[in-house]
């Protein structure tokens, strides 16, 4: 375990940024830079599923869920698991955490860190295979565990109704006209969609993307597509607008190509959230580039889709999530060649 102390009061808030997508219509594009919730975390800082970490476990603590003496577990692809793992081992609880054995080592590395045991299932059999071994465990003593339970959980939309809609919609001065995210639990363009909904008197178009094939590379996602799949209770497609499906090499076009676009040029920070800008400067790069994660990438293909299918406006305000930073892929071959 590294000497890192988590400070859940950095997250929320995150930094705004302004982004290049090189799009046929004038529209303003912004992303949140999710990895400024538990910035100074090691392996990448932490992520948009720091949010849903906290608004859970508080929860669960509120309710008595979750009382001293029960080993917190959780079956994830990642970032839920190093987030729940940093909170959950702070807050002076045991941590398990079920993954794919085919994770990104960050991700990995982040749940070591923490000091959470890991149970690896083999990725070959599929993501449902996680929760169910999950499920077993829990079964064979049902006492001593807790599952946050992200799939079920109503604290995950919650957190972002409450926070994430919010932030965006102050951020732009209630001018958003679009928001973008992936549908890996449904949390996030749930409830921040829901939210802006809200907010914005339904004047926000809101975009849910999934991956367009069963075997895919976006970290985080879920094929739901063909509805033979387990379907999270967290996700309400009724929600969104429409829905779009992003391939896994579109997906790392696109990130690689927000690399390449600010190589050379600062990347432009619309709001610094809670941070001062000489923060957001310190952590918004990794090895003097700019690297995200392959959600993050999937984002800006949507973004470009919609640009190129004429559905985007000159005076349209669009926003969509980098939920982690790329130094977290450093062994996949998104940025294996980078970092």
């Amino acid at each position: 375990m590294s000497e890192y102390v988590v400070d859940e009061s950095t997250i929320f808030e995150t930094p705004l940024v302004e982004l290049d997508l090189d799009l046929e219509a004038d529209a303003d594009v912004y992303a949140k830079a999710e990895w400024f919730n538990l910035c100074d975390a090691p392996h990448g800082g932490g992520s948009i599923k720091s949010r849903i970490a906290k608004g859970m476990l508080d929860g669960a603590e509120e309710r008595g869920a979750l009382e001293p003496g029960v080993t917190v577990i959780e079956p994830t692809s990642g970032n839920t698991g190093s987030e729940v793992a940093r909170l959950a081992s702070a807050r002076g609880y045991d941590v398990e955490i079920v993954m794919p054995d085919n994770a990104a080592g960050g991700k990995v590395d982040a749940v070591r860190d923490a000091g959470a045991e890991i149970r690896f299932v083999d990725a070959n059999l599929g993501y449902d295979a996680v929760i169910e071994r999950c499920e077993e465990v829990i079964a064979a003593d049902p006492e001593a565990y807790f599952r946050p339970n992200q799939y079920e959980n109503p604290d995950n939309p919650g957190t972002h109704e409450r926070t994430t809609a919010r932030e965006i919609y102050e951020a732009t001065d209630g001018e958003v006209t679009h928001f973008v995210a992936g549908v890996g639990t449904g949390g996030t363009i749930t409830g921040t969609g829901r939210g802006l909904t809200d907010l914005s008197d339904g004047a926000v178009e809101v975009v849910g993307f999934e991956p367009d094939e069963r075997l895919h590379a976006i970290d985080g996602l879920k094929y739901l597509k063909t509805g033979d799949h387990y379907h999270p209770d967290t996700y309400d497609e009724s929600v969104l607008d429409r829905t779009e499906y992003v391939t896994t090499s579109d997906a790392y076009d696109q990130a690689r190509a927000l690399r390449e676009r600010y190589l050379d040029d600062p990347v432009p920070i619309a709001d610094p959230g809670q941070h001062d800008e000489e923060t957001v400067r310190e952590h918004l790069r990794v090895d003097d580039q700019f690297v995200v994660g392959t959600s993050a990438g999937g984002g800006a293909a949507v973004v470009a889709n919609l640009d190129a299918a004429g559905e985007l406006a000159d005076d349209d305000v669009v926003v969509f999530m980098l939920c982690d930073r790329g130094d977290k892929y450093a062994d996949i071959p998104l940025w294996e060649e980078y970092l």
